[in-house]
C-alpha cells in the first residue's frame, strides 16, 4: 500500500517511516507533511504541503532532494536556522521558514510548534504537530531526552511520540527512548532511528516501566494508521 493512495478519514492520520533515521510522512485528511527527507528517492514524494527539517546533518538534510520536491510541489519548508541557511538557494524565499525553539507555524488548519532538541548539531529543533482534528504528534528527530520535555507532558501530552532508540543517533538507546516517554506521557510511543532489535528492546522496557503507554513497533516503508 502506498501512502500516496491513502485518503485519511476525519479524526485519523496515516504515518510512514521511510528511512533508517527520522524520515517520516504524516498524512492528515487535508495535508501531507514530510520530516527529514534524506537517503530516499525524492520521486516518492508527489503531493507535499510542507517539509520539516530538524537539523543539518547529512541523514536529515539533503539539499538537492528538498530542491527537487519543492520545485515540483511548491511546498512550504520549515527548517532549523542552520538548515534554512543551507536551503536559501534551493527554496523560494516566500516558502522557506526558519524555525527556532518556540516558533509556531500554520499549514492550513494544522499547527507546528518548534520544540527543543538535545543533539550535537548547530541549531536543532524538534516538532510538535497538531492536526486539523486535534491529534498531536511529537517528532523528536534524533534528540536525546532533556528536562524541558517535561513541560510538553505537563501541558497537553501528545497522542503519539516518535522516540529515537539507537544508532546512528549519538547516545540514543532503548532506555533513553523510555526516558522520553516518561516525560512526554503520550498515548502511544513509536521507536525509530534504530535497528529492529533495538526497537523490540524499547518495547520490552516500556512494557515494564510505562505499561499504560501503548507501544507500536513499525516497519520501515509500511504505512500505518492512528488511532
Amino acid at each position: 500500500m502506498s501512502i500516496e493512495s491513502i485518503i485519511p478519514k476525519k479524526g485519523e492520520v496515516w504515518l510512514l517511516w521511510f528511512n533508517r533515521c527520522s524520515g517520516l510522512v504524516l498524512k492528515t485528511p487535508n495535508k501531507t507533511l514530510v520530516f527529514d527527507p534524506a537517503e530516499v528517492d525524492p520521486k516518492i514524494f508527489k503531493n507535499v504541503d510542507a517539509i520539516l527539517i530538524t537539523h543539518e546533518h547529512y541523514d536529515h538534510l539533503d539539499v538537492p532532494l528538498v530542491r527537487d520536491v519543492h520545485g515540483r510541489t511548491k511546498c512550504q519548508v520549515i527548517a532549523d536556522q542552520t538548515s534554512a541557511r543551507k536551503l536559501r538557494d534551493a527554496v523560494s524565499s516566500d516558502k522557506l521558514h526558519e524555525a527556532r525553539v518556540g516558533s509556531e507555524f500554520k499549514i492550513g488548519d494544522a499547527q507546528v510548534v518548534a520544540e527543543g532538541f538535545k543533539h550535537p548539531a548547530a541549531t536543532p529543533v524538534s516538532f510538535l504537530i497538531t492536526t486539523e482534528d486535534g491529534i498531536r504528534i511529537y517528532h523528536t528527530g534524533d534528540s536525546l531526552p532533556f528536562p524541558e520535555m517535561k513541560s510538553i507532558g505537563e501541558q497537553t501530552p501528545p497522542d503519539v511520540v516518535f522516540c529515537t532508540v539507537g544508532p546512528p543517533a549519538p547516545g540514543a538507546s532503548p532506555q533513553t527512548g523510555v526516558e522520553i516517554v516518561k516525560m512526554v506521557r503520550p498515548k502511544m510511543a513509536i521507536p525509530y532511528h534504530a535497528p529492529a532489535a533495538e526497537s523490540r528492546r524499547f518495547a520490552d522496557l516500556l512494557s515494564r516501566e510505562a505499561p499504560k503507554v501503548r507501544c507500536m513497533v513499525i516497519e520501515q516503508g509500511k504505512p500505518f494508521k492512528y488511532p
